[in-house]
């Protein structure tokens, strides 16, 4: 019976002996748990960080991208202006003018673009910059061809008024040509008969007895022509209807005013003239080699390529 007693209480430390393994293994679990979470920790934080770093590099490359784009929006921007400059040099002052509009876009689209910590807010600013830029020249460019197609309408308008002008001022100068024109009235032909080696003179009706042919006109008054010298041109036709000419008397040829026709003359006269003032009894002799032959006689006489005036006369045998 001492025996049966005493075996329980031979059993009892080894079953204390096994509680110790049990709370190391738990220990092991959780410490195990904790570096479970602490990897899943790191792999996460590390995971976002070249998430992050994946897409700052994406938005750096984006954001050059973009500003280069921009860029060249700008650029294209300030060849329109340099075009408009060129087409007008007014605009010059108007685009460069430092309190104008443009200068002040130009500012501030410099301003973004030279900043290089720029953001896509910036950026955006800057496209909306050129984007009224831009308006900005179109509505210089519209006033421009505005300016010019009423420069086209003025232009044709003078080349009227000159051409207007220059009518008149053709048909001035020819009215004022055409009344300077001298007339000649009272014209008269008379043969005179030589007596006595030339020292007496009569008038003769015989073609046989006539030594020289008289011719007498007056000049009216002219109120246009200016004074001084001026020049006639006497054209004398025998009864064969062929004009008298001997360049020894000054005889020659001119072309009429009006026709262009050549006309040949036999004797030049000049006159002194005072404007508005008459001159009688102009005179001139036609001295004649040959016999003169009975018939009519006729007298013309010019003045600047115009006929003003004209008489005849009728001799015997």
């Amino acid at each position: 019976m001492s025996q049966d007693i005493n075996q329980p209480s031979s059993q009892q430390p080894a079953g204390n002996s096994s509680q110790p393994p049990r709370k190391n293994t738990i220990v092991y679990w959780v410490v195990i748990g904790v570096l479970l979470v602490i990897c899943i920790f790191l792999f996460v934080r590390n995971n976002n960080t070249a998430n992050k770093q994946q897409q700052t590099e994406e938005q750096l490359v984006s954001s050059d991208s973009s500003k280069k784009a921009i860029e060249g929006d700008y650029n294209a921007a300030l060849a329109r202006l340099d075009q408009l400059v060129s087409k007008n040099a007014q605009m010059d002052s108007a685009i460069n003018n430092k309190n104008g509009e443009i200068a002040k876009l130009k500012s501030q689209i410099n301003g973004i673009l030279s900043d290089s910590r720029a953001n896509a807010s910036d950026l955006k600013k800057a496209r909306d910059l050129i984007a009224k830029l831009n308006a900005t020249t179109k509505s210089y460019e519209e006033r421009i061809a505005e300016l010019e197609g009423e420069n086209k309408d003025l232009t044709g308008k003078n080349e009227v008024l000159a051409q207007e002008r220059d009518s008149t001022v053709t048909k001035n100068i020819a009215l004022k040509k055409l009344g300077s024109v001298l007339h000649a009235s009272n014209i008269r032909m008379t043969p005179i008969h030589l007596k006595k080696g030339g020292k007496k003179e009569s008038e003769t009706e015989h073609a046989r007895k006539v030594d020289i042919l008289r011719i007498a006109f007056d000049i009216d008054e002219n109120r246009i022509a200016e004074s001084g010298t001026k020049q006639v041109q006497l054209k004398i036709t025998g009864p064969d209807g062929n004009v008298f000419s001997d360049p020894a008397y000054g005889s020659g040829s001119f072309t009429m005013a009006e026709g262009g026709q050549t006309v040949n003359y036999t004797l030049v006269k000049d006159i002194a003239l005072q404007q508005a003032q008459p001159v009688k009894d102009v005179t001139v002799d036609w001295h004649q080699t040959a016999d003169y032959k009975a018939g009519t006689y006729n007298i013309e006489i010019y003045n600047d390529g115009y006929k003003i005036g004209s008489g005849s006369v009728t001799m015997k045998k």
